[in-house]
Parts: C-alpha cells; structure tokens; sequence
C-alpha cells in the first residue's frame, strides 16, 4: 500500500519557487490509525530535547480518507462532516501558509472517535496529505507537525512504519522500523476520552517508572527491528500495567488471563482511549488455534469484539 509522505523542502521555498498558477491535482489521500500505544510515558528528565512525554505508535489497517476540492477566491475551507473542527482548523491554516485557495474538504474514517486509535491525527494527517495532492505541492512535515502541535496532542502517523513520538510537542523521537504482522483481538469498555482533556488532567510520572519507560523503550528499539514478537508483547503489557495506576482499564485483569491462558504475546492499551486489545503473532503456525482460543475467553465479558491487523511495510 502507497500513501504520499510530506517532502523535506520548505513550504515558503517552494511558494517562491512556484510562479506559475498552480494546478490542480487528484486529491484523494489516507492516513491509518494505531491501535493506542505499544508503549506511552514519561522519560527521565533531560533524557530528551524538550518534552518528556512520548509513545510508540502501534499502526493498523483502520484509514481516514479525505478528498479536498479546491474553490478560487476564498481562504476559507469547509468540512464535511462538520463536526470535524480540528480537521478544518488545520486545513485552512495549511491552505494560507501554502498561499493556495480554500475549498471543500470530505472526510471519511473507518476508526471510530474517542476510542485511543488516533481518529483525530488521522483525519489531519489525510487531510493534509489531500490539499498537498491537490495543489501538487511538497510539505514538510515539521510544517504540518507545527500545525498539528496548535490544535491538540498527536500520535506519530504522519510516517510510515513505527515511531517514538513526542505527542505533546509534535514531534519525531526516532524511527523504530517495521511492526512484525500482528492481530489484536480488541474490546471497547464504553465511552469516549478527549485527546486535550486527558492530557491535561494527568500528572507527573515517578523517576522510578521514568527509568522503567526509558528500558523499554531501548529495548523496543531493537525488539521491534528483528521482529521479535515476544519481546514487543512483553513491553505492550508492561506498559498496560504502569498506566493502569493512573488511567485503570476495567477489565485488563480479565485481558491478561485470557492473553495467558491462550499463549497469547500480551495486552495492549489505549492510554487515552477506551481499547485493550491482546496480542497474536499472525505468521505463528498455531495462530489459528490461539486466535480462537482469545475469542472463547474473552466472550463472557464481551461477546462482540473485533479484530485489528498491524500494518506492515506500508510507505
């Protein structure tokens, strides 16, 4: 699967550069989600340049998909649904620091909102790829990180693969490969979880688990590389563990037996969502086995959950 990544000139050089009338393009772009975090915290102070918030992102094969049509003579650009704000918001702040016309925005999402599986970065990164189509311009992607930092807390899915992400700032840690192909057999405990307002309301994270975050994360630095699936569920889990002090999830008790008593990898959280998911190797041999193993163990608390597949080797 082919989706455009943003370019590394810059916007404003290549507003000079572009004298001619700009001409309009196939628009059509996507973006996918991430099923919460394989891992989200807190790093020791001064372990890092600016915040020591961040996470590794978990992508899946759930889109948003946007479509942007160009209208001469305005600034202004219109969503549809129009409910989605913060998309809009982006939109007409890219379309004015492009020196490019408004226009009409459509957005439509497989990834449901509120949930922890960036619905909201999706739909502005989408949305930002489409006028970029559209106008056959190159983008930089600290420019539409800088735009996404003025509107809320997003995850890393403007790049293809895995990332550690500094969700606050906006900004790209490092880049940690390719997720090995993965199922999470996921469940919703109910309700929805504002980006802004969660992030607002947690507090600080002790030196003792930040040193925690940091092991982790080194050591999904090379788990995640060699496809090491039980390492990588390891880590899920234990992060599920340490935010569960802070943001408890309902039934990860009930998760992690299930995950055990099938020979699952482990649980997998959305931090700042509703989701818990447990974690299959899809190219193991009894994956068949294991996957219905989960599904009979987790339908007594919800008879309805769903699957998600991690996407691999997308660009």
């Amino acid at each position: 699967m082919y989706h455009q990544t943003f370019e590394g000139a810059d916007a404003a050089q290549i507003i000079a550069e572009d004298v001619q009338q700009p001409r309009f393009h196939s628009s059509d772009a996507l973006c996918c989600g991430t099923f919460g975090e394989l891992l989200q915290g807190q790093l020791p102070v001064g372990s890092v340049p600016r915040d020591p918030h961040f996470l590794v992102t978990m992508p899946i094969a759930l889109f948003a998909r946007a479509h942007f049509m160009p209208i001469a003579g305005t600034r202004s650009v219109t969503v549809y649904p129009s409910h989605k704000v913060k998309a809009k918001r982006l939109a007409e702040n890219l379309v004015i620091a492009l020196g490019a016309s408004g226009g009409t925005l459509l957005l439509q999402s497989e990834i449901p909102e509120g949930k922890g599986l960036a619905s909201s970065s999706a739909d502005l990164v989408a949305a930002a790829r489409s006028i970029a189509c559209c106008f056959k311009r190159k983008v930089r992607t600290s420019l539409i990180e800088k735009l996404m930092a003025e509107i809320e807390p997003s995850d890393g899915v403007m790049y293809p693969g895995v990332v550690a992400y500094q969700q606050r700032a906006c900004s790209l840690l490092s880049f940690l490969g390719q997720m090995p192909p993965l199922a999470i057999v996921g469940i919703d405990e109910g309700g929805t979880v504002e980006t802004v307002d969660y992030d607002q309301g947690r507090g600080e994270i002790s030196a003792t688990h930040r040193a925690e975050y940091i092991q982790l994360l080194d050591r999904a630095r090379i788990a995640i590389p060699q496809g090491d699936t039980a390492t990588i569920g390891r880590i899920a889990t234990a992060s599920a563990l340490l935010h569960q002090e802070r943001s408890p999830k309902e039934h990860l008790d009930s998760m992690l037996k299930a995950s055990e008593a099938s020979g699952a990898l482990g649980v997998i959280v959305a931090h700042s969502g509703t989701m818990i998911g447990i974690l299959l190797g899809r190219m193991a041999a009894d994956f068949p086995r294991k996957l219905r193993s989960v599904l009979a163990h987790v339908s007594p608390f919800d008879n309805s959950p769903k699957i998600y597949l991690t996407m691999t080797g997308c660009r």
